[in-house]
C-alpha cells in the first residue's frame, strides 16, 4: 500500500502548520486527521499523496457526499485537504496544486439529517420496554445505526442471515447485491434479547413470514413505512427537532465512523457503495478487518447504555 511518502512528509506538514500559520491546536489536529482520511483512501488504490490528480481528489469527495457525510463534516475534511496540497506546493515538492479546483459542499440553510452522538443516544434513552415492541425497537435501532442498513435491507432480513455468534449480517442490498455487514456486540446482545422475548411471549407469525427477523403486530415482516413511524417517533420522544427518517441512522452511520477514524473504503463496502472511477482497482477488504473498523472507531463501542 501506498504510504512512505505521506509518513516521511507527516512531521514536516505538522511543523508547517505550527510555525508558518500559528493555526489553533485543534485545527491543527483537525487537518492531520483529514489529510490521513485521504491517505488512507488512496492507498487501498496503490497512489501516494503525491501522484494525485484534481479528478481522484473529486472522486475522495463525492465518496464523501455519495455516504451520506454530513456537509460540514465533508466541507471540514476538503478544507485540510486543499490546506495540504498548499504546503506540498509552497515546499516545491508538487509543480502544480491538484486541490486548487476543489470545493467543498455548500452548507446552506437546511439542517443536515444526521445525529449527533448525543441525539443517537437520547433516542436509546427514549425507549419504553415496557411497551410490546420497546425490545424489538431496540434492536432495529442498533442494527440502523450500528451497521448503516437501508431501510428496505432491514426490512427484508432474515433470521437465516443473522450470524449472532459471528457478529455478521448478510443483507441483499441494490441491484441484488449481498454483502457481509459487521454487527457491534450491542447489536447482537439486542437482537438476542428481542429474539428471546418474541419467542418467550408466542408473538403471532403469519405463515411464510417464520424466517424474517422483525415482525409487526399483524405478524408480517415491516415495512419501510412502519420503521419510518418507529424511527420519527423514538426522534420526538427524544426531543430531537431534526427530520429524522432511517435513512439518518444510515448517514450517522458513515458520518460518526469517519470523525472516528474508520477508513473510508471500508466504511463504503459497509454501505454496498463502490469507487466511481477506480472500480478495477477497488480493493475489497476483509470481513475481520470491517469488523473490526466498527469495533474500533464507531461511538456505540464507546459508550455503554442501561438495557
Amino acid at each position: 500500500m501506498a504510504t512512505d511518502v505521506f509518513q516521511s512528509l507527516k512531521p514536516h506538514y505538522k511543523a508547517f502548520l505550527l510555525l508558518e500559520r500559528g493555526l489553533s491546536e485543534n485545527t491543527r489536529l483537525a487537518y492531520m486527521a483529514d489529510v490521513e482520511k485521504l491517505a488512507a483512501w488512496l492507498s487501498e488504490a496503490g497512489i501516494e499523496v503525491t501522484e494525485v490528480t484534481p479528478d481522484i481528489l473529486h472522486e475522495f469527495v463525492f465518496a464523501l457526499h455519495d455516504l451520506g457525510i454530513s456537509l460540514r463534516t465533508q466541507a471540514r475534511v476538503v478544507s485540510g485537504v486543499r490546506s495540504f496540497y498548499r504546503y506540498l506546493l509552497i515546499e516545491g515538492i508538487l509543480d502544480s496544486d491538484p486541490s486548487e479546483q476543489l470545493e467543498g459542499p455548500k452548507l446552506g440553510r437546511h439542517l443536515p439529517d444526521v445525529l449527533t452522538v448525543d441525539e443517537v443516544k437520547a433516542m436509546f434513552n427514549a425507549i419504553d420496554y415496557s411497551a410490546r415492541y420497546g425490545r424489538r425497537n431496540r434492536a432495529i435501532i442498533e442494527v440502523l445505526y450500528g451497521s448503516g442498513l437501508r431501510v428496505s435491507e432491514l426490512c427484508e432480513l432474515q433470521t437465516r442471515r443473522v450470524s449472532l455468534d459471528d457478529g455478521y449480517l448478510i443483507v441483499e442490498g441494490k441491484g441484488s447485491k449481498e454483502r457481509m455487514v459487521p454487527m457491534s456486540e450491542l447489536a447482537v446482545e439486542q437482537i438476542r434479547l428481542y429474539l428471546d422475548e418474541r419467542w418467550r411471549r408466542g408473538d403471532k407469525v403469519n405463515r411464510g413470514e417464520e424466517d424474517y427477523l422483525f415482525i409487526s403486530r399483524n405478524g408480517r415482516h415491516l415495512t419501510r413505512v412502519m420503521v419510518f413511524y418507529v424511527v420519527r417517533e423514538l426522534a420526538e420522544a427524544a426531543g430531537i427537532v431534526k427530520t429524522i427518517s432511517p435513512h439518518s441512522l444510515r448517514h450517522s452511520f458513515a458520518t460518526h465512523l469517519l470523525e472516528g477514524g474508520a477508513n473510508l473504503r471500508a466504511i463504503q463496502q459497509m454501505l454496498g457503495h463502490e469507487s466511481i472511477a477506480t472500480t478495477e482497482i477497488y480493493l475489497h477488504l476483509d470481513n475481520l478487518r470491517l469488523r473490526e473498523e466498527i469495533l474500533l472507531h464507531h461511538p456505540r463501542n464507546q459508550f455503554s447504555l442501561k438495557t
